[in-house]
């Protein structure tokens, strides 16, 4: 059965559609919040546990947020028998993906997304002014980064319902 990678630039409602997917009872996994991301030195590929709020000037270009091959490589052994979604976005995904069956991309314009991530309650990332403007700038790429690769492109300004109901639909 089908691994499923739903992503998207932060802000576009991930978080909110793998909790609307459980709800439906699917197997759906938050990797920003289920311990499958994290934040690591890119100079020496250290995780960092505890990560500065809100980050210095800088701290950006020094510190990616991966995901770990070893965690989605267990989710794949985990549920060879269901559809799985993994929820999230990393600047490594180039290195698990030939893992997943399925790549859903979740997209906003760029003031939706402003809004949302100033906004938001659910958490702080975005907030301050170095992670906004990080988000914006990938943001402008993220869509045609994606329909390159063939992803399945979903509108996240649909109510989250209809958002999921559509990365369900794409999985089938």
């Amino acid at each position: 059965m089908p691994l499923v990678w739903v992503t998207g630039t932060s802000g576009v409602g991930k978080s909110t559609v793998c909790a609307l997917l459980k709800d439906r009872g699917e197997l759906a996994v938050d990797a920003d919040w289920e311990g499958y991301n994290h934040w690591v030195d890119r100079t020496s590929g250290q995780v960092v546990v505890d990560p500065p709020y809100p980050a210095p000037a800088g701290w950006l270009d020094r510190f990616g947020w991966r995901i770990s091959r070893a965690e989605v490589e267990g989710l794949v052994a985990r549920t060879h028998d269901q559809t799985a979604f993994l929820c999230g976005t990393v600047e490594n995904e180039a290195d698990v993906r030939d893992l997943f069956d399925l790549v859903v991309c979740v997209v906003v314009d760029n003031e939706t997304l402003r809004d949302r991530l100033l906004n938001r309650t659910t958490n702080a990332f975005g907030q301050h002014p170095e992670e906004l403007a990080a988000a914006l700038d990938h943001n402008t790429r993220v869509e045609s980064t994606y329909r390159r690769l063939g992803a399945t492109m979903i509108d996240g300004r649909l109510p989250a319902a209809d958002v999921a109901a559509a990365v369900l639909a794409a999985s089938r």
